[in-house]
């Protein structure tokens, strides 16, 4: 056949396998995860690496082991979620939150993400239970990493490739900037003493990524997110977290904390344009209870 007259979505496909089969002989990593599903769409398999998490591996863990067998830490995210800038996440981890051995540490991670490092949450045993549940932006077709650093240093993860795109650039809701700040916490279920409790925490915050179009000026959203956020029960250290926009607006985490009696659970946000907010919710032992708590601009 004439090349000349080769149709065009031929051509194409010969430039694709030619230039994967390239990349098969300068990388043995791109030959690994190089891949494409029928029309064209990049995939994947969960357990599969990336150039992307080499590099942040590198950088983050040097050549420390990471075990993605053990089961200590489970991460559950829809294959195929409906909206890119509100994907849920959820962390479970295998292992009781003991002082003998207890997760000190958890690195959330989006390979293709413009900000793969979306959260690094310091932990304390006052959790009880080192689970989380949170809201990310997913910008294309990606993997999904979760790193549990143990506090005897070991180093486990799990990872999911999930097939969603847009997360960051996303048109935003400029509903809510009237209570720009605004941190509520949340109890599900009945509070018991000493043993782990689900709470949640929601900080009212656009979360601007900087790759967002303003619909009316038609120019980018200037990047405007939460940076820090540190809870705390009985002024006790639950957790810090340091984050990124690669968090969906409104952050939002689930998590458990251990209550040896009745206190106040508080959280102190900073965001990246030095905004500081607080909130705090009285917790009474023996009852249920679901309130808000009020806001404090500093």
């Amino acid at each position: 056949m004439n090349p000349k007259m080769t149709p065009k979505p031929l051509r194409r496909r010969g430039v694709l396998r030619a230039t994967l089969a390239g990349l098969a002989l300068t990388s043995p990593l791109a030959s690994r995860v190089a891949h494409a599903a029928i029309g064209g769409l990049p995939s994947a398999t969960h357990g599969d690496s990336s150039p992307e998490w080499e590099n942040l591996r590198s950088k983050l863990f040097a050549q420390r082991p990471i075990d993605t067998a053990s089961g200590k830490v489970q991460l559950i995210v829809p294959l195929r979620a409906a909206y890119g800038a509100s994907v849920p996440v959820k962390i479970v981890s295998h292992l009781p939150q003991t002082e003998a051995l207890y997760v000190k540490r958890l690195t959330l991670l989006v390979d293709k993400n413009p900000s793969p490092v979306a959260a690094v949450i310091d932990l304390t045993t006052e959790v009880g239970q080192a689970d989380f549940e949170t809201r990310i932006r997913v910008d294309e077709y990606s993997h999904i990493r979760i790193v549990s650093e143990l506090s005897n240093g070991e180093l486990h993860m799990d990872s999911r490739y999930v097939k969603v795109s847009g997360g960051c650039s996303a048109p935003p809701n400029r509903d809510q900037l009237h209570n720009l700040g605004k941190t509520v916490f949340k109890l599900p279920a009945e509070v018991k003493l000493n043993e782990p409790t689900v709470a949640d925490v929601q900080v009212v915050h656009p979360n601007d990524t900087g790759f967002e179009l303003n619909n009316v000026t038609v120019m980018f959203i200037p990047p405007h997110f939460v940076r820090s956020l540190k809870v705390s029960y009985g002024e006790r250290k639950l957790f810090d977290a340091e984050l990124d926009f690669s968090i969906s607006e409104n952050p939002t985490f689930r998590f458990n904390f251990v209550p040896h009696g009745a206190g106040e659970l508080r959280a102190e946000v900073e965001d990246s344009k030095e905004g500081h907010f607080s909130g705090s919710l009285a917790v009474p032992i023996g009852g249920a209870m679901a309130a808000q708590a009020q806001p404090t601009a500093q």
